[in-house]
């Protein structure tokens, strides 16, 4: 039996979701994101969104991020920047929206906007450094986790670790050239000491106050952007020392801004734009 089911498309700097509600989804939910974000024969997305209802009350919805390959994560800075811009597109007044996600409460301010584009600034929350939390295997290392030596195809390779709600390891670069980065990345995501994989970004200093990136996603694989990617890669500078507190992160797809203060949560700005709305005809396999 096929079934129509409503999506819309989104991009938050190239970073692309389809946003489904939660009352329009099959119950296999991890079959459906397959097949819907298909690039050959679905949707196409690098993730799937589903909105539901918010379990606080005051609060504008809560959210599931699922990956391509229909694992969950638990948290996405480009995918919540969709999901803030459904929900202003059903209630166009709001400039404030608290959206609820595995990670927990993010809050979104709305910036300049346009038809069908907005820009948002999203309290992320403090990184996560502790071990345990990120989770990583890491017996009697101290926090936070700078220059940890991971086994790779380029041999042993310093890293740092941390954690934006989801787990992220960041490796510094020169330049993107001379290493296979895409394979760097894969063989990172499932290194024995991230027992839940990891998402990884490949970064290179630009100045004090910009560094570029290249993201391997967990469960979905290279991207053009990432938001939980681009903090943590900031996140991984401001601790090594290497640039000031606030970033500019340029990604395949643009910029990015990212910032760290002292004491504080880490905040990110960037847009969402959307793409097309449409039904995509699901045919269950039961």
């Amino acid at each position: 039996m096929t079934k129509p089911i409503p999506f819309v498309k989104y991009h938050g700097q190239g970073n692309d979701w389809l946003v489904v509600a939660e009352k329009h989804t099959p119950s296999n939910l991890t079959e459906f994101a397959r097949e819907i974000l298909n690039r050959h024969t679905g949707g196409g997305a690098d993730g799937l969104i589903v909105m539901m209802k918010p379990q606080l009350r005051g609060h504008d919805s809560r959210v599931r991020f699922i990956n391509a390959d229909g694992s969950e994560a638990e948290m996405s800075g480009n995918g919540i920047r969709c999901a803030g811009a459904n929900i202003l597109e059903r209630r166009p007044q709001k400039r404030v929206l608290a959206i609820e996600t595995q990670a927990g409460v993010k809050t979104l301010e709305k910036g300049k906007s346009s038809e069908g584009k907005w820009m948002f600034n999203v309290r992320m929350g403090a990184p996560i450094l502790a071990p345990a939390e990120i989770p990583f295997a890491a017996a009697g290392r101290t926090v936070p986790l700078l220059r940890i030596p991971i086994k790779t195809y380029r041999g042993v390779l310093p890293v740092t670790v941390t954690s934006m709600g989801n787990p992220h390891c960041s490796v510094f670069v020169a330049d993107f050239e001379s290493l296979d980065w895409l394979r760097l990345g894969q063989e990172i995501e499932r290194n024995e000491h991230f027992p839940n994989r990891t998402n990884v970004e490949v970064v290179r200093l630009v100045s004090m106050q910009e560094i570029e990136v290249r993201f391997w996603e967990r469960g979905v694989g290279r991207t053009q952007s990432s938001g939980t990617g681009s903090c943590a890669a900031a996140v991984a500078a401001i601790l090594n020392g290497l640039t000031e507190r606030q970033v500019r992160v340029r990604t395949e797809a643009g910029i990015l801004k990212v910032a760290w203060p002292v004491d504080g949560e880490v905040t990110l700005t960037g847009p969402a734009q959307k793409v097309m709305s449409g039904k995509y005809l699901y045919t269950s396999a039961k």
